[in-house]
């Protein structure tokens, strides 16, 4: 009799553990569920409404601080000239200082102590934002006139590029669950409640190329402002729900 109680004791105990494994197993979501993972991508086009540009001025004398001064007046007329030009000063910011040594070439039978310094280079630059596109040309012909001559990057982008990164999302959601469907459907199974969405990152607006040139004063400057790509990714989980029965 003893034996039986004990057999008895162990058997409740055992159904009692699994009881809430085998519920989970059948029941809501959990670890039993099946899921798929899905990456989608949105993309939508908009025309740009500002430019950005970061040019400067580069000087040589014989000496450090006369490569300086020279510069900073230099410098001082273009930004002169922007200001005039319409730029507000919060669009016009510094973004690069130098002062460098230039040494002369090297030839045959220089002195053994290494080549000399023959004038030293300053180098200023800024980066102008441009809200009015239709300005742009005048603003970079001024800015050459009034003395800048080395230019390192032109981008345009958006303003406000949230309402269009907006867009692309919704975009990539949508991709997602178009994939998600076609997936499920192939595999014989629903599709069910999303799990979990993330965003991977996107490009709102296109990167700067930066690539020094130098200009002549009295160069035309025709600039053509073109479409922007703005792209988005999300990845989206989703629970997977009963089996379809087969297509006839």
């Amino acid at each position: 009799m003893k034996a039986f109680h004990t057999v008895a004791a162990l058997l409740t105990l055992a159904l009692t553990t699994a009881s809430p494994a085998a519920a989970q197993e059948v029941g809501g979501p959990g670890p039993g569920r099946g899921h798929i993972t899905v990456t989608g991508e949105g993309m939508v086009q908009a025309s740009p409404d500002m430019a950005t540009i970061a040019l400067g001025v580069e000087t040589e004398a014989a000496t450090a601080a006369e490569a300086m001064d020279e510069n900073s007046a230099a410098l001082s007329g273009v930004m002169e000239t922007l200001s005039a030009a319409g730029i507000a000063p919060r669009d016009i910011q510094t973004s690069g200082l130098n002062l460098s040594p230039v040494y002369e070439e090297y030839r045959e039978g220089a002195p053994a102590d290494g080549p000399r310094v023959r004038a030293f280079r300053a180098q200023n630059t800024v980066t102008v934002r441009v809200r009015a596109l239709d300005q742009l040309g005048g603003v970079l012909d001024a800015a050459v006139g009034s003395g800048a001559n080395t230019l390192y990057g032109l981008g345009f982008g958006l303003q406000d590029p949230q309402p269009k990164m907006d867009e692309a999302r919704a975009a990539a959601v949508a991709d997602a669950r178009r994939k998600a469907e076609l997936y499920a459907e192939a595999a014989g199974v629903t599709l069910g409640p999303v799990a979990a969405i993330s965003e991977q990152g996107g490009m709102p607006v296109p990167m700067m190329e930066m690539r020094a040139a130098s200009f002549a004063k009295d160069a035309g400057v025709p600039v053509s402002a073109g479409e922007l790509d703005l792209s988005a990714n999300v990845t989206v989980v989703w629970e997977l729900g009963e089996a379809q029965p087969p297509r006839p």
